[in-house]
């Protein structure tokens, strides 16, 4: 059952993270659009999957702002190398494949990759519980 919940709601991060580089690129189309997109996309995707995941999947309470902040900044430090993943996907399928939705298969492609890994990284190092804590 959690694989199914974390999988549903990695598909609601995605589709922010698409809806968000779509809107962007419909409303700036200079030569680093795909850039901007991509940043604009991966920021929408990274605040939804966080609120989903601490809330749905590690059930994760914050004592006040300061540890719910402290908990973003490493959810966000986490997800720098499966960021790259998905990056990476989605920049190649966009230089490889010469339709120009291409980018969004390799983005869907990179994601799924990425918060497949990224699930373990916070189960281990972001939403643990304070028995767990290994100093």
């Amino acid at each position: 059952m959690l694989a199914v919940k974390y999988s549903f709601f990695a598909a609601i991060s995605t589709i922010f993270n698409l809806l968000f580089q779509y809107l962007t690129l419909l409303s700036y189309s200079g030569s680093d659009a795909i850039y901007i997109a991509m940043f604009f996309g991966t920021l929408a995707g990274l605040v939804s999957k966080y609120i989903l995941d601490k809330k749905y999947i590690f059930y994760h309470t914050c004592i006040n702002k300061s540890d719910n902040a402290k908990k973003f900044v490493l959810y966000s430090f986490m997800g720098i190398f499966t960021t790259a993943i998905f990056w990476i996907t989605e920049l190649g399928c966009n230089a490889i494949v010469a339709n120009p939705h291409a980018k969004y298969l390799g983005a869907v492609a990179g994601l799924t990759i990425g918060y497949t890994i990224k699930y373990f990284l916070d189960k281990k190092y972001v939403f643990i519980h304070k028995q767990e804590v290994i100093l």
